[in-house]
Parts: structure tokens; sequence; C-alpha cells
């Protein structure tokens, strides 16, 4: 006769104590609630930040402070919302487009503020002008020699005389970011041969250099191999 098998006993799992199970609940309920208070007071900042400067400029018999006693909040917001829009709109018309040019003429021949204006007005123009994505791809490039690779971003390929000099037919320029802070970092000419593209998203590898590596994007799924049925003797 077979001997009964004894039955494994399983031992309940220990919890830890209060102070753990507290410093876990925190952890999670901080992830949850840092980005959403970290946003509200972003908001909160900007809004006040315009209001504070725009509120005075506007006429008593304008300003909803005059009626209720008290400035009404984000309605400097509105203001400048609106003041823009009207901007935007005059600068259409010919009589408009003279305004700008007659006030850009006079910026510029103020020499300190000349410099400030136009190293602003690019820096907007860049920015609003874009309707693409501002990189084209995330991509690996062996940096800072080989045997070394780093994430960076395409940007545009190469024009000009940098490939012509360098001696590359095809290049592009790649910015390298700098880990936490993806808003400095370098720009490189690198031969189009020398990049690896990478299957995630722009977004994805920004995350992967803000964490330092600590957020990993998901995996591409990976489809099932396919059952290639044998085909059927012919009689």
């Amino acid at each position: 006769m077979a001997k009964p098998t004894k039955k494994k006993i399983r031992k309940p799992k220990k919890k830890g104590t209060f102070l753990q199970r507290f410093r876990t609940d925190f952890l999670t309920g901080l992830v949850i609630v840092a980005p959403v208070m970290l946003t509200v007071w972003v908001v909160l900042s900007v809004v006040n930040f315009v209001d504070a400067r725009v509120l005075p400029l506007v006429p008593d018999f304008y300003n909803p402070a005059t009626y209720l006693g008290r400035n009404l909040f984000g309605f400097g917001v509105v203001v400048f919302v609106l003041f823009t829009a009207f901007i935007g709109a005059l600068t259409k018309g010919l009589f408009g487009r003279q305004i700008i040019r007659w006030g850009e003429g006079l910026f510029d021949r103020t020499p300190i503020v000349r410099s400030i204006y136009n190293g602003v007005k690019q820096i907007v123009e860049t920015i609003l002008n874009q309707s693409n994505q501002s990189f084209q791809k995330a991509c690996l490039i062996e940096y800072p020699r080989k045997g070394i690779w780093a994430v960076a971003f395409v940007s545009t390929d190469t024009m000009g005389e940098v490939p012509v000099k360098a001696g590359h037919t095809e290049m592009v320029s790649v910015f390298l970011p700098t880990t936490p802070n993806p808003t400095s970092g370098f720009l490189l000419f690198v031969p189009l041969k020398d990049v690896v593209p990478l299957d995630m998203s722009v977004e994805d590898a920004a995350k992967l250099v803000i964490s330092a590596g600590l957020v990993l994007p998901p995996e591409p799924n990976q489809q099932a191999p396919q059952v290639v049925k044998p085909a059927a003797n012919a009689s």
C-alpha cells in the first residue's frame, strides 16, 4: 500500500509592522497626490501672476472689482487672452501690419532692447509656429565614446555645409538631452548610418531620460508565432 502523502501546511505570511505599512501607503498615495497638487499649484501661480499684472491696467469702469469689492480670480487671464486675440486680428490688416513694423523698427533702433526683443521673438516663433512634432523619432547613438549608448532625439535632416565639411552625404541633427533636466543638452550632427532608431515614442523616451532609467517604456506586444499547417498530400 502506498503511504499517504503529508499535506504541507502553509504558514501565514507575516504582516509588516505598522510603520512599514504606513510608509507603503504613504508612498502609494504620494504618487497619486503629488502630480495633482503640483498641477494645481502651477495653474494657480500662473493665473495669479497674470492677474497681478493685467488687472491694474484695466480701467475701473470695466473692472469687476469696482462693483464686487474684490478682484475676480482669472479675470486678468481673460483680458490677456482677448487682448492678444485682438492684436492677432489687427495684424492681418494693412494698417495693423504698418503699426507692427513701426514698433519693430523702434525696437531695432534701441541698442539693448533690440537684442532682447529679437531673441525672445525668435524663441516664441520657433515654439508656436511648429505645427508638427518637435522631434521626429527617438534613437540611440554611441556617446561619449564607442560602446556606450545614449538615448537621443532626431530633429531634422542636416543640410548646408555641415555634411559637406564632415564628409558624409547623409547626416541628421540629433538632440542629446541631459538627465534629469531634458531641456538642456547637446546638438550633435551624426551620420545617418550611426543612428539606431527606437520603436518607443518620443514621450516614452523623454520619460526614460527624466527618470534616469527608472521609468521604462512598455514593451511592444509580441505576436504569437503562427502555426503553419502542413499541406495535404496530393492524392
